[in-house]
């Protein structure tokens, strides 16, 4: 009983103070990838673990989503050896290092109030271990959350085939910057 009526103040404590938590449906959620080297691009998928952003007012004070590195698959190669190589050689250490790194995780920091339903968030993403300070425009319909980031690998210590890190690449040069589109989905 006495459970129930924590809850219950719980409850109107945040509705009165504006404060509203959200789950993110990591099923419904999508994040998109794209690569990018001279001459080509590779896109793919890649799956939230979990997530929650939380609400004052009309503003997102609080948020986090992790995303389980070792789901990252390619879509636009039809060979199914060819695409399963890169997709080995994305989890591999010239890459991601999946196996000492299988989390990537962003958290909020900062964010504006959502004006005509856009607003700026800026936070911490991780990858590989390495975290570094974001920001980025969030579009917001109803319960669904949309952003397109643009990533710079040679932050996180991803070299393979990068400029940053060698000389003399020429035409085999994968550009350090990969975008990510992301389409988070609440339960609310």
């Amino acid at each position: 009983m006495k459970f129930k009526i924590y809850s219950s103040v719980i409850a109107l404590a945040f509705s009165v103070f504006g404060i509203n938590a959200q789950k993110i449906n990591i099923e419904k959620s999508k994040v998109e990838w794209i690569g990018e080297k001279i001459g080509g691009q590779h896109n793919g998928e890649i799956q939230l673990k979990s997530g929650e952003i939380q609400f004052i007012d009309n503003k997102i004070k609080t948020g986090s989503f992790s995303i389980d590195m070792n789901t990252i698959i390619c879509t636009d190669l039809e060979d199914a050896e060819y695409n399963q190589k890169l997709v080995g050689h994305l989890k591999s250490n010239d890459f991601f290092g999946v196996e000492k790194h299988p989390i990537a995780t962003f958290k909020v920091t900062n964010s504006s109030s959502f004006k005509n339903n856009k607003a700026t968030l800026t936070g911490n993403l991780t990858i590989k271990g390495i975290t570094k300070k974001t920001t980025f425009k969030v579009t917001k319909s109803k319960n669904i959350y949309t952003a397109n980031l643009e990533v710079d690998r040679s932050e996180f210590n991803v070299r393979y085939g990068s400029n940053s890190f060698f000389d003399n690449l020429g035409d085999a040069a994968i550009y350090d910057v990969f975008k990510l589109k992301i389409k988070l989905i609440t339960n609310n």
